[in-house]
């Protein structure tokens, strides 16, 4: 029996690992604080354990702290969470007096000795808690009828229901994700961890029992239930890279199939065939070398070049897993190395990066010139900021990303300008006249240029020129140097040379000409308007509102 365990960061910047780790795993345990219950992170978490379609147990932690209340916290999921769920076991003593714990399915008594917990003690259920005890199963066993109607026909008989009964029916409950068992216990001292590692096995999923799907390549992504055996064809999910000593680690789940030491596998989002030179079993930071692995296993390969969420077969088949949900980001900021020599490793390292995570990403403001990251909040950029520095030795300078803005025109302005310029051989001529003014509200473009030429003034090839220069001339306004918008460009006269005028010279002469009258038409500077989407649970909406208003 082996069961892997992935523990994911708690911080809502880290989300990226969370839905990784339950993009790959059969079972979950949502684990929730005895004083501060149901949090906004656990509501978070919850809706990505939905997403997955995961099925659950919860694990309320911290008895031993003041003002532990885990009847509070089971009803607040209830309420919160929308969890159909009963607690499996009820505390001996809350806070300092927390002893142990009374299992209420084999109706045993638990208590925890050794410096860290490490022997359990089972004994007899203390008198004064046979009420409590008697009552807690009751409404176990009810809540779980509820939902499975085999236990409901016993339950309704009136029939005393045993141990197994009841576990077969809270298994069969909480596979099909329509309960959630809920167990308790003090996690610093060990308390309450052994039973719940036995819930893990007695009430989640083994790999065999859960439904993957995969699409198939071949059949326009016709959806493949994965049989889960090590009998099938193979089909893996790198589902997270990790740099180590000896290159690229990635981690694989192995959905069907044996992968071998030495075999070829393929990517299939790439089509690259790869040699799986080392094949490791990860505990922690702790390798150890295998030479095979089978369906449900999580290992991990070294020497594997690939990115996050590609799957990889051993080129019977041709299916690739669904990608995993990845959040928008949410702050940016401006980066860029402090010497110009470090430039190299600077974009190696922000490359890599941004194959590790998802959720980081990494873009050049077309504006500014500046490089900009973005990711899950200041917590998730101060880290990567602070690799950077300690896995490359570049030292970053970060700020924030420059405030894009606008400019454009408040009145009409007429202009009139003749560029010209003679040197040896042919020289530069070309004059333009007309006038610029703001678009109409309601306009649908940003920019509006009109030839109002009658006749041949201006020969009608150089007419592109001209609203080429006038484009590149709104690029930068001369106000602060930023884009300007929302303005109409109207040529009703100019003048050309049979030899001297050109593109070039055209160009030139409605470049200066915008420049000559853009003061005259009163530029403003226009400020980016944010829209802003917030989410709140019920309860506070008026006190956020009130804040928003202020």
């Amino acid at each position: 029996m082996q069961v892997n365990i992935i523990d994911t960061p708690g911080h809502v910047d880290f989300t990226i690992e969370v839905e990784r780790a339950l993009r790959v795993l059969d079972g979950a345990i949502l684990v929730l604080c005895s004083v501060g219950g149901v949090q906004s992170q656990s509501i978070t978490v919850d809706r990505q354990m939905r997403r997955y379609g995961i099925p659950r147990v919860a694990f309320i932690n911290k008895l031993d702290r003041m003002g532990a209340d885990p009847w509070k916290v089971l009803n607040q999921a209830r309420s919160k969470l929308r969890h159909h769920n009963a607690a499996v076991q009820v505390p001996i003593g809350l806070e300092e007096e927390f002893e142990g714990l009374v299992d209420l399915v084999e109706l045993k008594a638990y208590k925890f000795e050794g410096g860290s917990g490490q022997n359990v003690v089972a004994s007899d259920i203390p008198s004064n808690m046979q009420d409590l005890v008697t009552e807690k199963r009751r409404e176990l066993i009810e809540v779980v009828s509820e939902v499975d109607d085999q236990l409901a026909e016993v339950f309704l008989n009136d029939e005393p229901i045993s141990a197994s009964q009841l576990k077969a029916a809270i298994r069969r409950a909480t596979v099909a994700r329509k309960f959630i068992p809920v167990y308790m216990g003090s996690a610093f001292k060990n308390k309450g961890v052994q039973p719940l590692l036995d819930g893990v096995l007695d009430y989640l999923p083994c790999p065999v029992e859960v439904e993957n799907y995969a699409l198939d390549q071949n059949k326009s992504e016709e959806k493949v239930l994965l049989g889960g055996t090590p009998a099938g064809a193979l089909v893996a999910l790198a589902f997270k890279l990790e740099e180590g000593r000896f290159g690229q680690l990635t981690y694989l789940r192995i959905y069907d199939g044996v992968i071998r030491k030495g075999d070829f596998i393929y990517n299939v989002n790439t089509g690259k065939k790869i040699k799986v030179p080392r094949l490791v079993r990860m505990h922690s930071n702790e390798m150890e070398d295998i030479q095979e692995a089978h369906a449900g296993q999580i290992v991990a390969v070294f020497g594997v070049d690939c990115a996050s969420g590609d799957t990889f077969t051993d080129g019977a088949v041709k299916y690739t897993m669904t990608s995993m949900n990845v959040p928008e980001p949410v702050m940016s900021l401006a980066v860029s190395p402090i010497s110009k020599d470090s430039g190299g490793q600077f974009s190696k390292a922000l490359n890599r990066f941004q194959k590790e995570d998802p959720t980081f990403r990494v873009g050049l403001d077309p504006e500014s010139g500046e490089t900009i990251i973005s990711g899950m909040g200041e917590l998730h950029l101060d880290i990567y900021v602070e690799r950077i520095k300690r896995e490359y030795k570049v030292d970053a300078k970060v700020g924030k990303p420059r405030v894009n803005f606008r400019e454009t025109i408040t009145q009409r302005a007429e202009f009139d300008y003749l560029h010209k310029k003679q040197s040896g051989g042919q020289g530069q001529y070309g004059r333009v006249c007309g006038y610029i003014e703001p678009l109409p509200s309601g306009s649908d473009g940003k920019f509006e240029f009109d030839n109002m030429i009658i006749g041949q003034a201006i020969p009608s090839n150089f007419i592109p020129a001209i609203e080429k220069g006038f484009k590149e001339a709104c690029n930068s306004g001369s106000l602060i140097g930023h884009p300007v918008e929302n303005i109409r460009i109207v040529l009703t006269d100019g003048a050309s040379h049979a030899v001297d005028s050109s593109e070039l010279a055209f160009k030139l002469a409605s470049i200066y000409a915008l420049r000559q009258c853009y003061g005259a038409a009163k530029p403003v500077i226009l400020e980016p308007v944010m829209k802003v989407e917030l989410k709140v649970p019920t309860e506070f909406q008026g006190t956020v509102t009130g804040d928003m208003n202020k």
